[in-house]
């Protein structure tokens, strides 16, 4: 890399590490020259290569140079001609200027990286920049990174604060349809105004309970994994969050495929396949299929079909002739969840796994 500019290319779902990212590349450029730099930041979608070279091809003269933000870059490096374009514009970035990549992942997609975005990662490490993958804490690990963000602030966190902040933002849900990209920004900013709240003194779990309004993400796989692995009390305390943002009708379609779903591989598994024969059978992605699979034998093929005739019970009631109240609806999916999920059959699904 050129002496006094900075390149980098960060990319994952940790939306707070990526901004700071940025910013310690900015701290670092500031570091060139007695003025700090001018901030840019531009969509992918928004902006072209030759935008981009028009600002930070020219070294400044007086002031400081400027740092040129590019959020999303994947719409400037779709096609070749982009490529090629971009790969010049970090060619002629001029010493006291910068450049940086930031690439927000949704974790709850799944899906494959373009090759397009690789190579261009790998044209900023080729040419001495910075390049690191983001990932945002989840579960286990986010209530000790709020404690460094709140030492980072001076801020002192009493007995199991960290643990009910951590939990009221929805760190606690693991399944992976859970955007996790601004959860650390919503900590770090509930931790400001929590700061204002307690100046100087010792922030208790009360003050969150207090202050920080619960954004747990309503998962729709989250409550659907629950449920398959009969995970009775998670699966109970998902429902009202599920049930705020889902139509029940919606619901107990969801509920429907899921019981087919496991029905279908309950039936596979007695005639002697296995997980990986299903992957063919199904036509599904290895992960799934064993995830479905590992439900599947938390049931006897009995209880599965109890299940999905309950569904069929619970349809008629919300739909029935005589309108129900919301209170009644959820009463009925909250049976549904405890009889079918639960009772017996919930201790000889312990006993098997």
């Amino acid at each position: 890399m050129t002496e006094g500019i900075v390149l980098g290319f960060f990319w994952g779902d940790d939306g707070y590490g990526l901004e700071r990212a940025a910013d310690r590349l900015a701290d670092r450029l500031a570091g060139v020259g007695a003025v700090p730099p001018e901030r840019r930041r531009v969509n992918g979608a928004d902006t072209s290569p030759e935008q981009l070279v028009e600002t930070v091809a020219t070294a400044p003269l007086f002031g400081g140079g400027t740092l040129v933000t590019v959020v999303e870059p994947g719409p400037l490096v779709r096609y070749k001609s982009g490529q090629d374009a971009v790969a010049a514009v970090i060619a002629r970035i001029a010493p006291g200027n910068g450049l940086v990549f930031l690439d927000p992942v949704d974790g709850s997609s799944g899906g494959r990286r373009p090759k397009s975005l690789d190579d261009l990662r790998a044209a900023v490490v080729a040419a001495g920049g910075e390049a690191a993958e983001l990932k945002a804490p989840t579960e286990g690990r986010l209530a000790a990174w709020i404690e460094a963000r709140a030492a980072e602030r001076h801020l002192l966190l009493g007995r199991g604060s960290a643990q009910e902040l951590a939990t009221r933002i929805g760190g606690f849900v693991r399944e992976g349809d859970i955007d996790r990209r601004r959860m650390g920004l919503l900590a770090v900013t509930e931790l400001e105004k929590l700061a204002l709240y307690r100046p100087g003194a010792e922030i208790a779990a009360d003050d969150i309970r207090a202050l920080v309004p619960e954004a747990v993400p309503a998962s729709s796989w989250a409550f659907l994994d629950a449920v398959g692995n009969r995970r009775l009390k998670v699966a109970a305390g998902l429902l009202p969050r599920i049930l705020d943002a889902t139509p029940e009708p919606v619901l107990v379609a969801q509920l429907h495929r899921r019981l087919r779903e496991l029905i279908e591989i309950a039936d596979h598994l007695a005639t002697g396949a296995t997980p990986a024969s299903l992957v063919r059978t199904l036509g599904q992605k290895p992960f799934r299929v064993d995830k479905l699979v590992e439900q599947a034998r938390r049931w006897t093929l009995p209880e599965l079909e109890a299940a999905l005739e309950g569904v069929f019970e619970l349809d008629l009631r919300i739909k029935g002739v005589e309108p129900a109240t919301e209170a009644q609806r959820r009463l009925s999916v909250t049976l549904w969840l405890v009889e079918r999920v639960g009772g017996a059959g919930l201790e000889a699904a312990a006993a098997r796994s």
